[in-house]
């Protein structure tokens, strides 16, 4: 997929803009952000205000003054890698070994006429990343390649690496050339590349020049033979998964089309799999990444009910899948923002972000967060409510929030660590809200929530004050219905803004949530429902 290729045709639908809740827009800024801009680092008090402003202008008492936690500092990325002063765009995961090598585009903020090499982070645990630094670089001014898209890499029966990866160049049309086309790059080492020209091809007369892109190859066990899908666009049927087929990666024979739902602009970075007695073909378009089931490796495809597994707008796209150790994972990223706000729009490229895949008893998706990291959190922290607001109570472990209509019940955490785990079940009746609130521990009307939201059956999260909930509509949000009463197993996974809720191991919604690191409170809360937290624990990583 290729940055600047795209927006233009389909900014409406990614540009999703979180209006806070003062009715202000976020603004872009101009100026240029590095990774991790404006998360600077907030320090804790040693002792908390004994009092506390609630939503409706009430006090509570603070039910313990100091802190358990060390104050907030935000730390150095492991769970979610960035090179320096870049940002992660496309990820192309391939299992070599024990090991997952991860290519991806390279992007800045500062793109010149050619962008996006391929550079490549590799891991066996999902949070120690080796970055192995640049694999394929950029072509020149006249080349096929001065920009890079998304590809992916094989290695062939006699242990050689093959990237093909997508060719791109703005000015080809002017000089009567396809914009895209696929390209070829080999190593003996997976460490030092060499382009082979003379193996580049362009699309099909029935495809357009200017979108092909993207390709996927793979070894096809049953026709023993390479398949190399492709994002392509046929006037009349839109959107296509392209496919090709060769036996010696160089020579590719043109098949009908894989996928062609015939209702989106394209089909970008596809890539396909067997996961039991099933297929699973994945795609992105929309800001959203979305699969399709199968019974066959040749379809027919049908998307089930639900087929997005994470968010919209650019909190998780372009992802793609590698097995590692039996275990299958889907790769892409989380989005930046222009300014480190709440309210505001992601922008294409961010973090790396990958998730494990589970599947269900009838044969659809769900994810959870890598096994790994139980492992890396291993230390156990105390959960302890410092302080709460409205109708909250205790029992048996378990946490209790009433509130009506236009009313807020918190449960204050406390300081959170900059690298956590938390886990817990939620309970809530229908209609109402509830969640993870973000705040400064000092005034609660301006605490934000991370929202399970039982009245729209979504999970969301834009920036918006807890007493205004029922006022929004979900922007950014993943679907999922809740039914009254039913406990759900919910977990957090925490890195400075980066915020990633699993609920059932069935969804995930990507955040990056600047406030959890402004004051860095933590807590849980209902707006305009009963909602009930249990089974709580809290880990981070051992010091």
């Amino acid at each position: 997929m290729m940055k600047k290729k795209i927006f233009s045709i389909f900014l409406a639908f990614c540009l999703v803009t979180a209006v806070g809740c003062s009715g202000q827009e976020a603004t872009p800024d101009s100026g240029e952000k590095q990774p991790g801009a404006g998360q600077e680092e907030t320090e804790g008090t040693e002792n908390r205000q004994e009092e506390s402003r609630t939503p409706g202008g009430e006090t509570s008492k603070t039910e313990s003054g100091e802190e358990d936690m060390e104050p907030y500092e935000s730390v150095p990325y492991r769970l979610y890698p960035t090179s320096e002063n870049a940002w992660v765009g496309d990820v192309m995961p391939m299992a070599d070994g024990d090991v997952l090598q991860l290519y991806y585009l390279y992007d800045t903020d500062h793109n010149g006429i050619g962008y996006h090499p391929i550079h490549k982070f590799s891991t066996s645990n999902f949070y120690e990343y080796s970055d192995d630094g640049l694999a394929v670089p950029y072509g020149a001014v006249g080349e096929p390649d001065l920009a890079i898209g998304t590809g992916s890499v094989v290695k062939d029966q006699d242990g050689i690496y093959h990237c093909f990866y997508t060719g791109h160049n703005d000015s080809f049309p002017e000089q009567g050339l396809d914009k895209e086309c696929v390209m070829h790059a080999v190593s003996q080492d997976n460490v030092t590349w060499t382009k082979i020209p003379e193996d580049t091809f362009y699309a099909a007369d029935n495809y357009s020049g200017d979108d092909f892109r993207d390709p996927f190859v793979f070894w096809n066990e049953e026709e023993q033979c390479y398949w190399l899908l492709i994002a392509a666009r046929e006037e009349k049927l839109g959107g296509v998964v392209a496919r090709y087929t060769s036996e010696d990666l160089k020579s590719w024979k043109l098949c009908d089309p894989l996928y062609a739902p015939n209702k989106q602009y394209m089909l970008e970075c596809p890539d396909l799999f067997k996961m039991g007695d099933k297929y699973y073909l994945f795609y992105s378009w929309d800001c959203v990444t979305y699969y399709a089931i199968g019974d066959s490796i040749y379809g027919p495809f049908a998307e089930p009910e639900n087929n997005v597994l994470d968010g919209t707008g650019f909190c998780f796209y372009a992802a793609k899948t590698a097995q590692l150790d039996g275990t299958r994972y889907l790769c892409g990223w989380i989005g930046r923002k222009w300014e480190p706000k709440d309210a505001g729009t992601y922008n294409w490229a961010g973090s790396m972000l990958i998730h494990e895949l589970v599947q269900k008893e009838d044969g659809t998706l769900g994810v959870k967060e890598p096994s790994g990291l139980q492992e890396y959190f291993a230390q156990d922290r105390t959960v302890e409510v410092k302080q709460t607001s409205g109708d909250v109570r205790e029992e048996d472990g378990s946490w209790h929030l009433s509130a009506d209509k236009d009313e807020v019940a918190v449960a204050d955490l406390g300081m959170r660590a900059p690298t956590m785990l938390l886990e817990c079940t939620v309970s809530l009746e229908e209609g109402g809200y509830a969640g993870f609130a973000f705040g400064p521990g000092e005034d609660y009307g301006k605490y934000t929530g991370l929202v399970l939201d039982s009245k729209n059956n979504c999970i969301h999260y834009e920036g918006c004050v807890l007493s205004r909930m029922a006022y929004v509509e979900p922007l950014i949000k993943t679907d999922f219905v809740f039914e009254p009463g039913r406990e759900y197993r919910v977990k957090l996974v925490m890195e400075n803004e980066i915020v990633v809720l699993y609920i059932d191991d069935t969804k995930a919604l990507s955040n990056r949530i600047y406030k959890s690191v402004d004051g860095a409170h933590l807590a849980f809360f209902a707006n305009n429902t009963e909602a009930q937290f249990g089974n709580i624990s809290i880990r981070t990583p051992e010091n």
